[in-house]
């Protein structure tokens, strides 16, 4: 038996090599674009978050994460991809938090409208949780980090079931559009409650309307085959506007919320890895709005006495000595400066990477008695930080300092300063 499982294996293994063989010399070349195509194609998807399979993409989204509600919280995810069907798309995920015990999980599909213009119109259901106060952009769905650090230490979610049908556009090759019409019913995993005219709200209904859109004017698109590689250029813009509407499809609030964001990126080195990048992020919230969708400003630090106890994992774009739930703001705007120094050449596979960072941040809140059973505070004095990054010294591990100074500074020198790791892998 073990003989012809040895032969039917070498005659696998033959027709595969033959397969690939060119049946002529000009034919090489191309042989070798083909290989080049499809590993390029295979890695764009791993970075785009998904695994491909023959019909199936796996969405490595929900796959493992952590957070202190949920603890591990652990699925599987997936959409259907054009090799079964290039009309028509199937979508959905489902987890399970081994801490709250409850599955999470989101069905859906769409139809492709325009193939010229990548327009969809998509169908969702969703039930699962939120982290309270983050702003999310319709348009940044697809963005995908191997790693999320901040998600190891939120505690503040709302548990939200949403039905949602939007239409996805290219309006032009630099120009993405998303709008979505979404009704939800919104509970809070925490003590709150939501004071409007005399009403105490402790779960709510929301009907809401919105736009975003990705504008991306210095990209440049490169063909390789049949594959066409979008290269991302600075600066970059999003916008996106939310409308709250009362007693539409038995919504509760009317509120007006506007969220900008925009990215720029100063090569110094031909090869790119000495550069300087700005992020700037602003937002308001106008009306009788939540805060479950107020604003926080992306704290990362843990409310524990000593520096080894609040030792994490550092954020990519988040305050390293803000704590968690200590502000919150109905309107906004953050600014963070990264300088990436040019690697250090010590050995072959030990080249750590410097980069200086700077954050500030400023906001504010009307009517904050409306919020009951959370304390918190404003930015109204601007809260600055500034700190520097050591990564990638060992199998993408490094090490992060920040320390907090200005109108938010501690009276203990401790609690102003956190250390963290930092972990950074590129494929």
């Amino acid at each position: 038996m073990q003989k012809y499982c040895a032969y039917l294996l070498f005659m696998v293994c033959l027709w595969s090599a033959q397969a690939q063989v060119p049946t002529k010399e000009g034919d090489t070349l191309t042989v070798v674009q083909q290989d080049s195509i499809k590993k390029s194609k295979f890695f764009k998807q791993i970075g785009n978050g998904f695994f491909p399979t023959k019909f199936i993409d796996i969405d490595l989204r929900y796959l493992f994460k952590f957070n202190q509600y949920e603890g591990v919280r652990t699925g599987l995810g997936g959409r259907t991809n054009e090799n079964l069907s290039e009309k028509y798309r199937v979508n959905g995920y489902v987890v399970y938090g081994f801490k709250d015990h409850t599955f999470k999980y989101s069905i859906g599909g769409g139809f492709r409208v325009s193939e010229t213009t990548d327009t969809w119109i998509n169908l969702d259901y969703t039930d699962d949780l939120q982290e309270t106060g983050s702003s999310t952009f319709l348009t940044d769905k697809r963005f995908f980090s191997f790693f999320e650090p901040r998600l190891l230490n939120i505690n503040l979610f709302h548990h939200h079931i949403t039905k949602a049908i939007s239409l996805e556009h290219r309006i032009t090759p630099f120009l993405l559009s998303e709008t979505e019409f979404s009704r939800s019913n919104v509970t809070t995993t925490y003590d709150y409650t939501f004071f409007v005219d005399d009403t105490a709200f402790k779960e709510f209904r929301l009907s809401t309307a919105q736009m975003s859109l990705q504008w991306n004017p210095f990209n440049t698109f490169e063909t390789s085959g049949d594959i066409e590689v979008e290269k991302e250029g600075y600066p970059n813009f999003t916008l996106q506007m939310t409308r709250s509407f009362k007693d539409v499809i038995g919504g509760d609030f009317n509120f007006f919320k506007a969220d900008f964001r925009t990215i720029y990126k100063l090569d110094h080195t031909a090869d790119g890895k000495s550069f300087t990048e700005a992020t700037l992020t602003s937002g308001i919230a106008t009306g009788k709005t939540p805060l479950t969708h107020l604003y926080h400003a992306y704290p990362n630090n843990i409310d524990k006495e000593t520096i080894l106890q609040r030792f994490s994992v550092a954020g990519i774009n988040s305050f390293e000595t803000m704590y968690f739930n200590e502000f919150f703001s109905d309107r906004f705007a953050t600014l963070q400066l990264k300088h990436y120094l040019k690697p250090f050449n010590i050995a072959k596979k030990l080249k750590p990477q410097m980069v200086l960072i700077s954050r500030f941040a400023i906001g504010d809140m009307h009517d904050i008695d409306r919020h009951q059973q959370v304390t918190f505070g404003t930015l109204d004095k601007g809260y600055s930080e500034a700190g520097f990054e050591i990564n990638k010294i060992l199998f993408g591990f490094g090490l992060s300092f920040a320390y907090r100074y200005g109108g938010y500074h501690l009276p203990e020198f401790t609690d102003n300063v956190a250390a963290k790791f930092t972990f950074n892998i590129s494929l």
